[in-house]
């Protein structure tokens, strides 16, 4: 599966808001495939569509590593519920070596479809809570940068790996 080229910063389709999906088809599959690939190649925990060029509300997120993992495909998705605050560190695969604080809701409940169009509903909270809110804002045009309260130098992350830090 081929390597998709992620989309940096200051392109205009990272301000996009991105168009709901109604195909659940075969090339759907691959580009979810694809996504998966690139985001592992690149070190993330999550891409979204517009950040490797395509303006459609998908979005992969899996926070894991080797047994822990688990892979969210979130299509179409939807926050319907927050609770909570918390603020920590991101960073973005499209905005490479620049990290910031962010507040993000600490726990959501979230409604998206999988790749066969099934519609589902995810609670989630901490980590996976703010890789999620991180991905759908991409969906939306949100960038990261527009939240940060805090912008954070490389040098201060001695306590993070660069997997904590990439989305």
């Amino acid at each position: 599966m081929p390597i998709l080229e992620i989309i940096h910063y200051p392109n205009e389709i990272l301000d996009t808001e991105c168009e709901r999906v109604s195909s659940f088809d075969k090339d759907l599959h691959r580009l979810l495939d694809n996504m998966y690939e690139t985001m592992i190649a690149e070190d993330g925990v999550g891409l979204a569509a517009p950040q490797v060029g395509i303006l459609s509300q998908i979005a992969i997120v899996d926070i894991g590593e080797g047994e822990e993992s688990e892979l969210f495909e979130l299509i179409n998705p939807e926050i319907v519920e927050q609770r909570g605050n918390q603020i920590d560190i991101e960073g973005c695969l499209s905005f490479p070596g620049l990290y910031g604080k962010v507040p993000r809701a600490k726990v959501i409940k979230v409604k998206a479809n999988d790749r066969y169009g099934n519609e589902y509903h995810l609670e989630a909270e901490g980590y996976l809570a703010r890789a999620i809110q991180h991905e759908i804002d991409h969906l939306h045009g949100v960038l990261f940068t527009s939240k940060v309260v805090e912008y954070v130098h490389e040098s201060e992350l001695t306590d993070w790996s660069e997997e904590q830090l990439q989305r």
